[in-house]
């Protein structure tokens, strides 16, 4: 299995929590930076001959805030260039406050078949607190459209005086509008972002209010019928994420477009987080590559089993002797003898009971060493 990435780095506004390469000061390059990106698309096609791709998944910044037919322009450009499988997962996120009928029909011409919508939270002064230019009006708007697709939902916890009524709210507007998965995540306050000075002042929720924030929204997703299938992702059966999936699985993908990471042949490669130096390199016939490292020995082996123990599938002892030629339980012997408390055994499957999987990463890090 193999996925596709395009970046959209255009916002109409930066939130205050947001860590991703985007601007909200810069549509004026949108036409630019989308010719580019099809161009960076053609100047990968030869290396990508007889790769046949799975998913293809728009991201951000906000990928419904430029024109359509842009988004349209790459899937273009992408059938004419890239093969795909006979039904790709095609994907786009979208922010409820940007968008329109019209905008849906030409996403669903272009191919796009399975919608992303940042709800993020049910509480208007939450929305507005973080920067979101929308409100749940706008969310309610834009899932009406999507009556009977395939779309998922955000959900964050740990905003500023959220409580568990606010995430029971959230979770029944996103589960009463349709949303076939959720993905619900703490938030992450990253150094330089405006919310990181909330977190130094002690007004965000501590790790344990939020675990507990968790831990009952995770009850009530179970009760209204999403499965969790990963540690922040929760789907009615048969609806996960494949291009997540293909992520976790350590499958390759390929990026375009700024900042965009790749994963081929066993060698991770990032794109210039620079628009004019992207643009530049375009126009000049260059791939905007920046870093390009072979992820190889024992840490390909930790990445197998970081990603792996993350989700509900956890590790295959016979996937991971295929992949490497060894046992994964001799490889991290004294690791695995340190976690086995928390891990579940199921024929060659391991995975983290399920009680535990919320704290993964307390038990990832003693694979590290």
């Amino acid at each position: 299995m193999a996925g596709i990435y395009l970046h959209i780095p255009f916002c109409k506004h930066k939130c205050t929590y947001c860590d991703f390469t985007s601007f909200p000061n810069r549509m004026n390059f949108a036409e630019a930076y989308m010719a580019c990106l099809y161009k960076e698309i053609e100047m990968r096609a030869k290396e990508l001959e007889g790769r046949v791709f799975d998913t293809v998944y728009f991201g951000g910044g906000t990928p419904s805030v430029i024109d359509p037919n842009y988004i349209y322009g790459a899937m273009k450009k992408i059938k004419q260039c890239l093969k795909l499988s006979k039904n790709p997962e095609i994907t786009i996120e979208m922010n409820p406050g940007t968008v329109s009928e019209e905008k849906i029909a030409i996403y669903k011409r272009a191919g796009i078949n399975r919608f992303s919508i940042g709800l993020q939270t049910a509480i208007d002064s939450q929305l507005e607190e973080i920067g979101r230019i929308h409100n749940v009006r706008d969310y309610l708007y834009c899932t009406s459209l999507l009556k009977g697709e395939n779309f998922s939902t955000d959900i964050m916890l740990g905003l500023k005086g959220q409580t568990k009524d606010d995430v029971k709210k959230t979770v029944e507007i996103a589960a009463g509008s349709g949303a076939k998965h959720i993905s619900m995540y703490a938030l992450t306050p990253e150094d330089g972002t405006p919310i990181y000075s909330d977190y130094l002042n002690g007004e965000l929720p501590d790790s344990d209010e939020v675990a507990g924030l968790y831990e009952y929204g995770y009850a009530l997703l179970k009760e209204k019928g999403y499965y969790r299938y990963e540690v922040s992702n929760f789907a009615v059966k048969g609806y996960e994420s494949k291009h997540n999936l293909n992520y976790w699985r350590r499958g390759e993908y390929i990026g375009f477009g700024l900042s965009a990471s790749s994963f081929m042949n066993g060698r991770r490669f990032t794109n210039t987080l620079n628009l004019d130096e992207y643009i530049k390199c375009i126009l000049s016939g260059f791939l905007p590559v920046i870093d390009n490292a072979a992820v190889e020995g024992e840490d390909a082996k930790f990445e197998f089993v970081m990603l792996a123990l993350r989700t509900r599938e956890g590790i295959s002892a016979a996937a991971y002797q295929k992949a490497f030629g060894s046992d994964w339980k001799e490889d991290f012997k004294a690791a695995y003898e340190k976690t086995k408390e928390y891990l579940e055994e199921s024929g060659d499957i391991t995975r983290i009971r399920d009680e535990y999987l919320y704290v993964q990463n307390g038990i990832l890090t003693q694979y590290l060493s």
